[in-house]
């Protein structure tokens, strides 16, 4: 986000007429466009009217979108397999690796192993917006269960799939504090924060459904704060649903450092969430299919110290 300050003699014009005076290397229509998507907001609250009459004085926040993307690179480097055959690849996707080049991750993702692993996918970089076989994802710091179609047609399948609430996603999480309810769901909608472009956020306006089930599986004290052990599955996949849902009911995932599970009294080297289970239709047989990814060790860690915790997802 880059904030720019409404000058005296702007006071009373059109927004879009403004920001292209402020930041002239973009175009009007490309300024009315990241209105539109709400990407700016004026002290704090957004606004999505280029027409909107500014007021000298007025804070106004841009959030640039990225630059365009350039063709990832085939890169040679192996990630942990759970099950591959001739239409689709399953991996155990470590923490701390992205799912496809971004913002900070330009290389060193799986999509860059899975051209290195499948040449052929080169190929088809165009058609499928520079991310052939990703057909779903898992924030870098989250591990676990990551499905990759190996060809065109097992793509659009699985991708249909998890678009139509085909598949069924298992998460195992550790959350700050005592979770007092056995289990429980949660429905709302997820959106853009209003102020912080970069994070997510339960909306009352706009949004999207967010449906998320949990069950408490046991409570213990680690360090001296008090964590709790959920099973969580999601119903629907929007982006930091979990994360979001965590924190919004009181109890944010372990180590999140964006909502606010993370602390220096904590020793979690990342966020404690892991994709443990998936169940989904094979590509071709439409046979169900159940994977199941291994606790990793930063989280075996705490699992372990708590009540029957070593014997627990062995």
């Amino acid at each position: 986000m880059t904030d720019y300050t409404v000058p005296e003699n702007a006071a009373g014009e059109r927004l879009d007429r403004v920001l292209a005076q402020l930041i002239p290397d973009y175009s009007r229509s490309s300024l009315q466009k990241w209105i539109r998507d709400g990407r700016i907001t004026a002290n704090g609250t957004p606004v999505t009217s280029p027409r909107l009459a500014v007021t000298a004085g007025w804070v106004l926040s841009v959030d640039f979108p990225p630059p365009p993307q350039t063709a990832p690179a085939a890169e040679d480097f192996a990630l942990p397999i759970l099950f591959e055959d001739d239409a689709m690849l399953v991996i155990d996707k470590p923490a701390g690796i992205a799912v496809h080049p971004g913002s900070g991750n330009p290389d060193g993702t799986v999509l860059n192993a899975i051209l290195g692993r499948y040449p052929e996918w080169q190929n088809a970089l165009e058609e499928f917006a520079n991310r052939p076989g990703i057909v779903h994802r898992l924030d870098k710091d989250t591990s676990g269960v990551l499905v990759i179609a190996r060809h065109a047609s097992a793509h659009y399948k699985l991708a249909a799939a998890f678009a139509e609430h085909r598949v069924a996603k298992t998460y195992l999480t550790l959350v700050r504090g005592a979770v007092k309810n056995p289990s429980g769901r949660i429905e709302n909608n997820i959106g853009r924060h209003p102020v912080n472009r970069q994070k997510m956020a339960v909306v009352t306006r706009g949004g999207k459904n967010a449906i998320t089930e949990w069950r408490r599986i046991a409570t213990g004290n680690r360090h001296d704060t008090v964590y709790s052990l959920l099973e969580v599955a999601i119903l629907t996949g929007r982006t930091h649903q979990i994360r979001v849902h965590m924190a919004a009911m009181g109890h944010p995932v372990l180590g999140d450092e964006v909502y606010g599970g993370a602390a220096t009294d904590i020793p979690a080297p990342r966020q404690l969430l892991h994709a443990w289970r998936l169940r989904i239709p094979h590509p071709v047989s439409g046979s169900e299919m159940t994977f199941c990814a291994p606790v990793p060790d930063d989280l075996r860690h705490w699992i372990n110290d708590l009540p029957s915790g070593e014997n627990l997802y062995v």
